[in-house]
């Protein structure tokens, strides 16, 4: 092993180990109760609470996280939908822009997705919770909506 420290320095730190490790209950408890010098003031050395096994915390058998409401499933489902109606209107918009062949099959994936995509949000705008799911990805749907409606108007426009 490598070290930049000298040889004696090395051989110290070692010792002190050993020493540390070596010292008896009692030793131990002497050397507690005596005064260490620290930079002209005088510090009682002091077991800390956490060495007191009757002073622990119980600890809690469990953890409070935040508990998934019944949406959350649904969102989940809603929101793997939207990433794909997403991805198919970049798609449209880029062969739209590039005024390629596929620009109008493209599109109309695009909407066929979106139709999807709606019609499990209404579906589940049907259910107990309705309000939460309107208010964490409603936005979302309208604003590709109105997305999707501004790429077809642009595509027949050409």
């Amino acid at each position: 092993m490598f070290s930049l420290r000298t040889f004696p320095a090395r051989k110290a730190a070692t010792s002190l180990s050993v020493r540390c490790v070596t010292l008896s209950p009692r030793a131990f408890t002497t050397a507690r109760n005596t005064k260490v010098s620290i930079t002209n003031s005088t510090l009682p050395l002091r077991r800390t609470s956490f060495l007191h096994h009757s002073r622990l915390l119980p600890l809690q058998s469990s953890r409070s996280y935040a508990a998934k409401s019944s949406a959350d499933g649904l969102i989940e489902e809603i929101q793997d939908q939207y990433a794909t109606a997403r991805d198919e209107f970049e798609i449209a918009t880029e062969e739209t822009e590039k005024k390629s062949l596929y620009a109008e099959g493209d599109r109309a994936a695009a909407r066929e997705e979106l139709d999807k995509l709606k019609a499990m949000y209404d579906s589940a705008l049907m259910g107990e919770n309705a309000e939460e799911i309107r208010g964490r990805i409603g936005h979302r749907i309208r604003e590709l909506d109105q997305a999707v409606q501004a790429l077809e108007k642009a595509g027949t426009e050409d």
